[in-house]
Parts: structure tokens; C-alpha cells; sequence
């Protein structure tokens, strides 16, 4: 049987552009591109892929597990902190606005209806089970509830890409899509009674780089490849690292992590208005920077942007295994060397977990069939 992307994989999947498609009829077609198939669909199917996608997708998913891995062992080192910064200021939004790109095509059909409940709403349900039990039974917190309101951790992602995902046809539909998405964001972060169910500070405060993929057209990712683009990312991140350097004792860390109003982290409410628009503008500019310097051609690692769901959800697991056994309490961490080894591990498990073996083994959970729940015109593609 022929198996469709999960919602996740398919809001960031390289697609065969429009025009191209007549010439993939083999392979198996979804709004957002070539779905990966079993036998010749699939080899059909993979020859559609855009590698350079894949590669920004895996190099964004190795930030993100790798930032993460940082925070344990960054604490003293201004230059740690800096690097932090600039790191998370980007590797999300980037990997959000690849997802808008993907997610433009989304009209809410019963078919595309049905993949994002399998592809967003199932791994959802048994990652957040999942970290649950692990929380308990490795963390050392026996009375951690259910809930499947309150993601933890990664999976508030699967949460907002949900929500955007089924918001995708209002946003197409406005006339000014981004600065109503900025309006809203710049409000979440003024009102600290929005709460934590669904994780909706991060849904709304991120959202704008979702809309902004969902306005973004091939001729812009063409434009931001251009050899003086990616002379001009140089002093662009030398720049960021430098200003980071700065701020790095100055500036708190839970502007970046955008799960807080500004009046919980203590500052006046019209500085969340400031920082989300300053914030914005220093993402988009960096993220510009990241993809004028991902790799165009096919590498090693183009096969492993395929599985960047795997890497995303399973790197949890790794990284707050390492904290709740106590790998990383060594003091000896805590320096050049130790950021550098934390760094090296991380990055060699998240590609670990991005490999098709991996990504056969967790299909059951991360793009079931479940054509049994769904009545039959939700099942064609």
C-alpha cells in the first residue's frame, strides 16, 4: 500500500513545483508535493524531492536539537549564552516559515483534513503520552497528570502547526495576512492571562513566520541562493554574534523562548510589542541568511530532511534523558570543551534519528494509514 506524508513531514516537504507535477503521475500526489511511496512510486517519488528543502530541513532540525542541548551547560559563558541567542533567535522560525511554504495549498478537503489528523494529531497523542510516562518513570516525577492539553517540551510544535494549518485558508483569504499575524503576536505578548493550555503564547507569538511562508513564492528561495546573498549572511551573523555578545548579560533568554508576556519576565508590557517586531525582523533576516547558505545539490545528509519529524520528537527524549541521569551535572561541561562535546553528541543523535531506518520503525505513529476511521472520499489523495 502506498503511504501518504504525515501532516508534519508534508508542511515542510519539498514538492515538485505545479508545473512539474504532470510529469510524476507514477508517484503518489498530495496538496504539498510527492508523497513517499513504496516500490517504483516511491522511487519516482523521491526524484520530485527538492534537496535543497530537505537539506535546510535536517540542517534547522540539528540547530534545534543542538540549542537545546546547550542549556545545561552554557550557564557562565557569556560566549555560550551568545551563541545561544543567535541560534534560537532563527532555527524555529526557519523550519516554521519552510511550513508555511508547504502549507499553502491547504483548503480543508476532507483528504487533507484526514492527513493532518494523522500526521499532526496521532504523533501528538502518543509523544505527549509518551514524555508523560517518561517524565514519571525517568524524570523522577511519579505525580506528573496526563494532559493533553499542556504539551511539553517539542511537542508544542505538532500543537501550533495544527492550528495554523487549519487557519491557512483565512490567511490566503486576507488582504494583509502578515501584519494582522504580527498584530497578534505583538498582543499575545502583552497579556499574560492567555495561559498554557495548547501552549498558545508560542502559537500566537510564532505565528507571523508561518504566515509569512504562506506568502512566500520559489522566485524568493531563488532570490535568497544568490551568491551575494550568501556573501552578505557573513557579516550578517558576525554582526548578530557580536550584538549578541552584548546583550548576552543584559537581555533574558525568555524573550527568544516566546512563551511569556513581557510583564511575566518582568519588563513593561509595550517593550513585548517592541521586542515581537524586533524579533521578527532579526529572525527573517538571519533566516535569509541560514538558507542562502544551505546546500543546493543532493548530500549525505539530503535523505535525512525526510525524517526531520523523527529528529524533532526524539531528540527530547535524548536530551532530557541526559539531564534527568545527570550526564550533564559535570562541572567540567561547563567550558569551551564541554560545549563543544555536548554539541558533537547532539548533533550525531538527532542525525541518528533521522534515518530511514528510524523513520520505517516510527511510521506507525508518525503517518498511520487509518483509512478505517475515515469515510472513503477522505482517503484518495
Amino acid at each position: 500500500m502506498l503511504h501518504a506524508p504525515n501532516a508534519f513531514q508534508r508542511a515542510t516537504l519539498p514538492p515538485a513545483t505545479r508545473e512539474s507535477e504532470p510529469r510524476h503521475q507514477a508517484a503518489v500526489t498530495t496538496d504539498d508535493g510527492l508523497a513517499p511511496a513504496s516500490g517504483p512510486a516511491r522511487t519516482v517519488a523521491a526524484k520530485g524531492r527538492d534537496a535543497y528543502f530537505d537539506n535546510a530541513k535536517y540542517l534547522a532540525i540539528m540547530l534545534v536539537a543542538v540549542a537545546h542541548s546547550w542549556v545545561p551547560v552554557m550557564e557562565g559563558s557569556r560566549a555560550a549564552r551568545a551563541l545561544y541567542m543567535v541560534t534560537y533567535t532563527f532555527h524555529m522560525p526557519a523550519f516554521i516559515i519552510i511550513s508555511g511554504y508547504f502549507s499553502r495549498s491547504f483548503d480543508m478537503s476532507p483528504a487533507k483534513v484526514k492527513r493532518l489528523v494523522t500526521g499532526v494529531v496521532v504523533p501528538y497523542l502518543v509523544f505527549e503520552t509518551a514524555f508523560t510516562l517518561f517524565r514519571r518513570y525517568a524524570g523522577g516525577a511519579p505525580d506528573t497528570a496526563f494532559s493533553l492539553t499542556e504539551p511539553w517540551y517539542v511537542t508544542w510544535f505538532l500543537i501550533a502547526l495544527f492550528v495554523w494549518r487549519l487557519t491557512t485558508p483565512l490567511w490566503r483569504s486576507l488582504r494583509h495576512p502578515l501584519a494582522v499575524s504580527l498584530v497578534i503576536a505583538a498582543l499575545a505578548s502583552v497579556t499574560p492571562g492567555i495561559g498554557g493550555d495548547l501552549d498558545l503564547p508560542r502559537v500566537l507569538n510564532f505565528l507571523p513566520f508561518f504566515v509569512l511562508g504562506l506568502q512566500l513564492k520559489p522566485e524568493h528561495f531563488q532570490l535568497v541562493r544568490r551568491r551575494e546573498v550568501r556573501l552578505l549572511a557573513l557579516p550578517l551573523f558576525a554582526g548578530a554574534l557580536a550584538l549578541a555578545y552584548w546583550a548576552a548579560p543584559r537581555m533574558k533568554l525568555g524573550w527568544f523562548l516566546r512563551n511569556d508576556a513581557a510583564q511575566d519576565m518582568g519588563a513593561p508590557w509595550w517593550s513585548g510589542v517592541v521586542m515581537t517586531l524586533v524579533l521578527f525582523g532579526c529572525a527573517t533576516l538571519l533566516t535569509a541568511g541560514f538558507l542562502a547558505w544551505v546546500p543546493r545539490r543532493r548530500t549525505w545528509f539530503t535523505v535525512l530532511g525526510a525524517g526531520s519529524i523523527c529528529g524533532y520528537l526524539l531528540h527530547g527524549f535524548m536530551v532530557k534523558g541526559a539531564e534527568f541521569s545527570g550526564v550533564l551535572d559535570h562541572a567540567w561541561l561547563i567550558s569551551p570543551t564541554g560545549l563543544v562535546l555536548v554539541t558533537v553528541v547532539a548533533s550525531a543523535g538527532v542525525t541518528l534519528m533521522c534515518t530511514p531506518p528510524v523513520q520505517r520503525a516510527l511510521r506507525c505513529v508518525t503517518e498511520p494509514d487509518m483509512n478505517w476511521a475515515f469515510r472513503r472520499d477522505s482517503a484518495k489523495l
